[in-house]
C-alpha cells in the first residue's frame, strides 16, 4: 500500500482508538489532519546523523481531551512510508524546560514518532513560561504534563494508532524513547511512570532529583558571596586545565582525558596549584547552566552573555578554596551533606563571576537557570532570576532544595527507584552520563543506579544484583565527556550509535557488555573504545591502546553519597 493511500484523514480517523479504549483519554476525530510529505530533511536521534538523506512520511495531527475536563491537547505524528516502516514507535526527549516539538526523529530508524503540546502549547512555549498562573499560583496541570503525563499519553495513543494506521492488527510495535539532559529525565519519567509501555529507553545525563539539581546551579555563586571573593574566570580555567593535566596519567594512559575522576579525587590535591601563573585574552562568552556548559550554549534562549578583559596572574589560596568547595558539594552549616557536585576536573563555568567595567572588578554572577528555579518554583514569583544573594547562606540553599523536593516529589523529582513494571515487561534501559559533565553531575546518575540496585534487589549480594540488573538496566560513565556531548577540554570518546545498540538488545537479544564510543579529536581521533559498564572502571597498563574494566572498591566508595542534611529519607 502506498503512502498516498494511507495518508488520508479518513484512514487516520478509522485508526484512532475507539472511545473507551484508553481510560480517561478521548480522541477528537474531527481534529484530524493528514498530509503526505515527500523528500523531507528530518530530525535524527541523539548523536545520530541522517547523512543528508531525505524521507517520505505522513504528517498527522490530532487532539484529545481528558474525561471530565474541558481541555484539548494537540498531538503531532510522523508515519514513515510503508516500505520504510519497521514496526517501531519512537519518542525523543527535549532539553532545558522544553519537550521536543519534532515528530520526525524516528524516521531514520523506520519508526513512527510523535510530539505533544502537553496542554500548555509546548510547541511554542517552554514549561518555565507556564509553571505559574501568576505570583503564588502553580499551574499543576502543566507541571504534571511536563513531568511525565504528556509523554506517557502521547505513547499510549501513538502505539495503537500506529498499529491500526498500517493495518497490523496484533503485530508487535517496538516502542523506544531517547533523550539527554531534561530529555534524559523525561526518559526516566517514562521508565518510572509508564514502564509497561516501552521496550527500550536510552537516557543520557538525566536531570532527575530536580530540586537539588537546579538549586545546585546557585551553589558556586553562593560560595563566592559567602567568602566575599570572586575569582577571575581565567584562574578557574587554569585550575581545571592544570587538574586535567595532573590527573590524566592516573588512569594509565596520557591522552588528555581524566578517565578516572575517582582516582583524581583520591590522589590529587588542588592546593598544589597555588602559585601557578595564568593568562587569558579578552573575550565574550555566554552561559546557560541547565542543559549546557558555557562552551555549548551558543546563545541559546536564557543564556547570559558577558565580556571579560584580558586576565593574568597566579592562582591564589582563595581561588583554590572556591574550586575545592564547588567540587566538595553543598553541606549544611552543621556539616551534613545536601548534595553531590561535579567531578574534579569538570569545567567550573557556574562559578564564573561577571566583570564590572565601572569598578574594574569581578562581581557576583547568578546563573539564570538556577536563579530562575528559585524565583519561579520555590518563591513562586514570575521572575527570571534572583536579583542578589543577600542574606543567602548554605543553609538557605538546603532549605530551597528541601522545599522543591517535597513540593514536586511526585512530579519533577523523577527519582522513583522501584521499576518492576518496566523490568517485568522485558524492557531494556541504557543509561549513560559524561563523567566530566559541568551541568548535571555524573554522580547523580551513579546515585540513581545505586538506588535502583538497593530497592530492586535488597537481599542479593553485589555480584548477584549486578548480574540481575545487567539483564535489563546498564549504566555507563563516559570518560572526559561533558554535558550530552564531547568535551572541548578533554578529547575523549563519545557514543554515536546508542539507538542501534538498544534496538539490537530489544529486538535481537544482543545484550551489550560494553558501549561503543568514538574519539573525535586529539591524538587518538577515530579510535573506538568499548566503555566499561558501571561499576567497573577503565585502567590502562603501560600507556597502551587498550584498557581493562576493573573493580575498585575505593573508587565506588568515592561515588557513594548519603544526603543527611534532609529529614525526609532516603533521598533516592
Amino acid at each position: 500500500m502506498s503512502l498516498s493511500t494511507l495518508c488520508t484523514v479518513s484512514n487516520v480517523q478509522a485508526a484512532l482508538p475507539i472511545d473507551g479504549a484508553l481510560l480517561g483519554l478521548n480522541l477528537l476525530s474531527d481534529t484530524v489532519t493528514a498530509a503526505p510529505v515527500y523528500n523531507a530533511s528530518v530530525g535524527a536521534g541523539m548523536g545520530a546523523s541522517t547523512g543528508g538523506a531525505t524521507y517520505n512520511y505522513c504528517n498527522v495531527t490530532v487532539s484529545y481531551s481528558h474525561t471530565g475536563k474541558n481541555d484539548s491537547i494537540a498531538l503531532k505524528y510522523a508515519f514513515p512510508e510503508p516500505s520504510n516502516f519497521k514496526n517501531r514507535f519512537y519518542l525523543s526527549g527535549g532539553g532545558g524546560f522544553s519537550l521536543s516539538s519534532d515528530a520526525t526523529g524516528g524516521l531514520t530508524n523506520g519508526a513512527a514518532s510523535g510530539a505533544t503540546s502537553a496542554g500548555y502549547d509546548a510547541f511554542d512555549y517552554s514549561y518555565d513560561e507556564k509553571v505559574l498562573y501568576g505570583n503564588g499560583s502553580i499551574n499543576w496541570d502543566s507541571t504534571y504534563a511536563f513531568a511525565y503525563t504528556a509523554l506517557g499519553e502521547l505513547t499510549k495513543i501513538g502505539k495503537p494508532l500506529t498499529q491500526s494506521f498500517y493495518g497490523l492488527n496484533s503485530t508487535k510495535i517496538y516502542t523506544y524513547f531517547e533523550g539527554c539532559s531534561d530529555g534524559g529525565r523525561e526518559g526516566m519519567s517514562q521508565v518510572q511512570r509508564w514502564g509497561e509501555e516501552y521496550d527500550g529507553v536510552v537516557a543520557g545525563a538525566p536531570a532527575f532529583r530536580f530540586a537539588q539539581q537546579q538549586v545546585h546551579h546557585v551553589y558556586p555563586a553562593t560560595i563566592e558571596q559567602v567568602m566575599g571573593y570572586f575569582p577571575p574566570p581565567c584562574a578557574l580555567d587554569k585550575i581545571v586545565n592544570a587538574t586535567i593535566a595532573a590527573c590524566d596519567p592516573l588512569d594509565g594512559r596520557t591522552d588528555g582525558v581524566i578517565s578516572r575522576t575517582d582516582l583524581c579525587q583520591l590522589n590529587f590535591n588542588l592546593s598544589s596549584l597555588i602559585g601557578e601563573s595564568y593568562y587569558c585574552a579578552a573575550e565574550s562568552s555566554s552561559s546557560l547552566g541547565f542543559g549546557f556548559s558555557k562552551r555549548q550554549s551558543g546563545g541559546a534562549s536564557g543564556s547570559q552573555s558577558s565580556t571579560k578583559p584580558a586576565q593574568n596572574g597566579t592562582i591564589t589560596a582563595d581561588d583554590i578554596a572556591v574550586a575545592q568547595a564547588v567540587y566538595d558539594g553543598l553541606h549544611s552549616s552543621d556539616g551534613k551533606r545536601a548534595y553531590l557536585s561535579w567531578q574534579i576536573g569538570s569545567d567550573l563555568g557556574d562559578a564564573d563571576p561577571t566583570y564590572d567595567n565601572t569598578t574594574s572588578s569581578w562581581k557576583l554572577n547568578i546563573p539564570s537557570t538556577g536563579g530562575m528555579y528559585v524565583t519561579k518554583f520555590i518563591e513562586l514569583l514570575d521572575l527570571d532570576n534572583l536579583e542578589n544573594l543577600d542574606g543567602v547562606t548554605y543553609d538557605t540553599l538546603v532549605d530551597w532544595m528541601n522545599t522543591g523536593m517535597i513540593r514536586y516529589l511526585d512530579s519533577l523529582q523523577t527519582t522513583i527507584p522501584e521499576l518492576t513494571p518496566f523490568q517485568s515487561s522485558g524492557a531494556k534501559l541504557l543509561h549513560y552520563h559524561g563523567e566530566s559533565d559541568p551541568s548535571i553531575p555524573s554522580a547523580s546518575s551513579v546515585h540513581y543506579w545505586q538506588s535502583v540496585r538497593s530497592v530492586m534487589y535488597p537481599n542479593m549480594t553485589d555480584a548477584e544484583a549486578l548480574e540481575a540488573m545487567n539483564e535489563w538496566y546498564q549504566f555507563y560513565l563516559i570518560p572526559g565527556a561533558a554535558h550530552c556531548g564531547s568535551n572541548s577540554l578533554q578529547p575523549g570518546p563519545y557514543p554515536q550509535d546508542n539507538m542501534a545498540t538498544i534496538i539490537d538488545w530489544v529486538e535481537n537479544g544482543i545484550k551489550p557488555s560494553s558501549l561503543n564510543a568514538t574519539v573525535s579529536s586529539g591524538d587518538y581521533s577515530g579510535e573506538v573504545q568499548q566503555l566499561c559498564q558501571w561499576p567497573t572502571r577503565p585502567l590502562w597498563s603501560g600507556n597502551s591502546s587498550t584498557f581493562d574494566c576493573v573493580n575498585d572498591e575505593a573508587s565506588i566508595e568515592s561515588w557513594t553519597y548519603t544526603f543527611d542534611a534532609f529529614k525526609l529519607q532516603p533521598v533516592w
